[in-house]
Formats: structure tokens, sequence, C-alpha cells
């Protein structure tokens, strides 16, 4: 079964795009004023992010969103048959920021957000960084899908660790180099032992295993954003944030990514996915206020 999903998969991806994006266009409207997929979410993050946007404005945002969700997963689909002179084309980066750190001997973090084209983004990367490139990914239910997702996602190399597993399978690869790419604008899963942060002016909860692991392995912090150019082209932008983790106070890596992720999205926020809960967790200031106004005056300081 898992060879006749994959082949059906692989020969749409021989599709041309221009007929790829034909096929979005349908299920853009289909997904968007058909199903109203999430919309309800959609439009109550994008009323938390934006207050000042006028509801036009926020649709609006809304809608171009949708549309590059749709392009992403056909996209995605796209990639099982894509070159990598084709994808190179088609994905321009400054991966210098990540390669110059390479003869340095320290290994790298790079933290970034669900900014499209993701998947494009870990394959580009895989190819163009110097470092052996590991990514974390969440398995899927259906086990044809999720083979067919894990080797779309390592065709070019990728060396892959699920969540589950990863504490474990992560001690094997620290031993040598590697770039580490980390979604750092998941909800945390423990409330009790997250960051309570304000994100556009709301609490929300950040991880914080990203921060102990840099400081614990010592590993160079790079924020990374990818945007679309034009359709089907991408750009992705490096910043360097620090190369010593551990000499920066507690939570300082988390504000700082924090403060990354919310700029980003300011910029481009039909660039952003949105179609998560960002918010679903309430914050309690009985049990976290204390600790986040203490990390946060430290960092100030």
């Amino acid at each position: 079964m898992y060879y006749i999903v994959y082949y059906i998969f692989y020969f749409f991806s021989l599709l041309p795009w221009f007929i790829i994006y034909r096929i979005s266009d349908l299920l853009y409207f289909l997904t968007y004023y058909v199903l109203g997929y999430r919309k309800e979410v959609v439009m109550n993050n994008l009323a938390i992010a934006f207050p000042e946007k006028s509801e036009k404005e926020r649709i609006r945002i809304a809608k171009e969103m949708y549309k590059r969700l749709i392009d992403t997963f056909l996209e995605t689909l796209k990639a099982l048959s894509i070159s990598k002179e084709e994808l190179n084309k088609r994905f321009q980066a400054n991966y210098e920021v990540v390669n110059d750190l390479y003869e340095s001997g320290q290994n790298v973090q790079l933290h970034g957000g669900h900014f499209f084209n993701w998947e494009y983004t870990n394959l580009a990367y895989c190819l163009n960084i110097k470092f052996p490139f590991t990514g974390v990914y969440y398995p899927l239910s259906n086990k044809i899908f999720d083979k067919i997702m894990y080797d779309l996602r390592s065709k070019f190399g990728s060396i892959l660790i699920p969540a589950p597993t990863f504490n474990r399978q992560f001690l094997k690869i620290a031993k040598g180099r590697y770039v580490l790419t980390l979604g750092g604008d998941q909800n945390a899963s423990n409330l009790g032992a997250a960051y309570w942060l304000p994100l556009f002016g709301k609490m929300a909860p950040f991880v914080t295993g990203l921060e102990r692991m840099a400081v614990a392995k010592d590993t160079a912090i790079v924020m990374c954003t990818t945007y679309r150019v034009k359709r089907g082209y991408y750009k992705s932008e490096f910043s360097l944030f620090t190369t010593q983790p551990s000499t920066l106070p507690k939570g300082a890596i988390t504000i700082g990514f924090r403060d990354y992720l919310e700029n980003q999205i300011r910029l481009r926020p039909e660039n952003y996915l949105w179609t998560h809960k960002r918010w679903k967790h309430q914050f309690d200031p009985n049990k976290f206020a204390e600790m986040v106004l203490e990390d946060v005056n430290k960092t100030a300081s």
C-alpha cells in the first residue's frame, strides 16, 4: 500500500508548476470558503495579535495565509521529485552566517517558527549547510503517510529524530558535529516548567528545552526565518544571536527568540501559520508571574 500511495503522489509531483498552482487555487477556495478550516481559530489569533487592525485587514491576512498554507502542502508533494538544482534555484539564503561557524568547532542550534514554506526550508538547509543537518519531527498516526513524509524530509540526507525519543537519540548525535533546527513557537507540554512571556501582549508558554540544551552543549544560537519572494520562490535569513549561551542570564535566549518571532510576524503576518492555538492555555499569575518578572529583570540588567 505504501508504494501505491507513494507513486500516486510522486506522479502528481511531476505535474508542471502552473498546474500545481491552479489546483492550489481551487483547494484554497474549498478550504477557506466552503470548509472554513480552523477559520475561527485563525481570526481569534489575528484579533489578539493585531487589535489595531480593522476586521477587513485581518481577513485579508487570513486569506493570504490560507493561500500560502495550501501552496505549502502542494509544494511539499512537488518536493518528492524536485532536484537539488531546482530547489536551490527556488530557495536562497545567507548560509555563510551558519557555515562560518563550522571552522570554529562549535555546533549550532537554529531557532525558528512556522513560517512558509518550512518543508523547503529544511530541505534547502540540509543541502547548503556544512554541518550534518538534524531536525525533530512528530510522527504521523497514519504509518503510510508518516513514512512518505520521513522519506521526503530525509531525501537530501537530513537526520530526523522523532520527538518522543529525542532525548535518547540526540545523545549520540551530540558527540559529533551538528546543526539542530528547532521550532520555538510550539506550545509547551509542561506548563509548570515553561517560560510564560507576553507574545503580542498576551501571555503564552514557551518551551525551555531550547535554551537549556544550548547552555548544556555550548552551541551557537542562530535565529532564522523564511518568507516567500514570489509564488514558488523563497528566501531565508539567518541572524547570529550568540556564540556564548552560558554567559547569558536565565531566560535571555527564550526572550530573545520571542522578540525575534514577534518581529518577523509583524513584518509579514500572512507568512505565519495562524491555524494553531498559540494562546489556548490561560496564564495563572499566582503560579508564574514572579518567575517571568524575575527573568525579564535579569535579562534587562
